[in-house]
């Protein structure tokens, strides 16, 4: 409980100082929750071990071609330190709405002050979270995580990338799960709005559910189908009004042709 203490109260004093004011601007500010937090201290040794073979080798390469290699090799004692205080003071951590990326690293003549960087990456502008390690990464034990954005796809040092993390791995399984989350959450608000949308119902008959307009055209349609029948059976019994009298004049006609 009193590394957490520390580890918060180091947290707000460093906001103070990228913020250029005092503590209570910071008491007043509302910070968001932690979620997940990144580890740096487990892998000092090996990023340093890592840097420092690096500057090795290109101060030998810098030797043979121009002879610059010389004062690189002078200046390594103060560059592991540079080193040392850069890994000290990073942090890398989960928000639920960003991953934040703070470090304070020394300027390459310590004298002169230090570097102060801060970095937010919003959670829905975040693609996935690559672990990368290079041949030379791998023989000392380092790991590098690089964000990418979501989007048109840009070159990789566009991305944000961070070397020296120890936890790697469980830090990517912690951003993945609370992107996973909030996708969900967003699934389900748009379940719950269109549940939220009125519906028909079923029983309802179709001719309530119409406009009176549209009933009154409906009901027109049975009355002209009735007249349209009243007046076939109009034709009909004239038609055989007619046969009948015809029948009958025929009866008549034959007694006289008879006679």
């Amino acid at each position: 409980m009193e590394s957490n203490d520390g580890v918060e109260e180091a947290d707000r004093l460093e906001r103070g100082l990228l913020l250029g004011g005092g503590s209570d601007s910071d008491d007043e500010e509302e910070e968001e929750p932690v979620l997940f937090t990144a580890s740096f201290g487990e892998a000092e040794e090996k990023f340093v071990k890592f840097q420092t073979a690096r500057w090795i080798l290109y101060s030998l390469l810098l030797i043979l071609a121009w002879g610059i290699g010389i004062f690189m090799l002078i200046y390594l004692p103060l560059r592991r330190y540079i080193l040392r205080k850069d890994i000290r003071s990073r942090k890398l951590y989960l928000t639920p709405n960003s991953i934040v990326y703070k470090v304070r690293r020394p300027v390459p003549f310590p004298c002169f002050g230090v570097l102060k960087k801060e970095k937010h990456v919003l959670l829905p502008s975040v693609a996935d979270v690559v672990i990368e390690q290079g041949y030379l990464q791998s023989h000392f034990g380092v790991y590098s995580i690089r964000i990418e954005n979501v989007g048109v796809r840009r070159p990789p040092s566009d991305d944000v990338q961070i070397q020296g993390v120890a936890n790697p791995h469980a830090f990517r399984k912690a951003v993945l799960l609370r992107l996973s989350n909030m996708r969900a959450e967003v699934l389900s608000g748009q379940v719950s709005s269109v549940e939220d949308v009125p519906t028909p119902r079923f029983g309802h008959t179709p001719v309530t559910s119409m406009s009176p307009s549209k009933s009154l055209g409906h009901d027109s349609f049975p009355r002209l189908g009735e007249n349209a029948i009243l007046q076939k059976l109009e034709e009909v019994g004239s038609s055989v009004k007619r046969v009948q009298t015809l029948i009958e004049e025929q009866k008549l006609q034959t007694p006289q042709l008879i006679d």
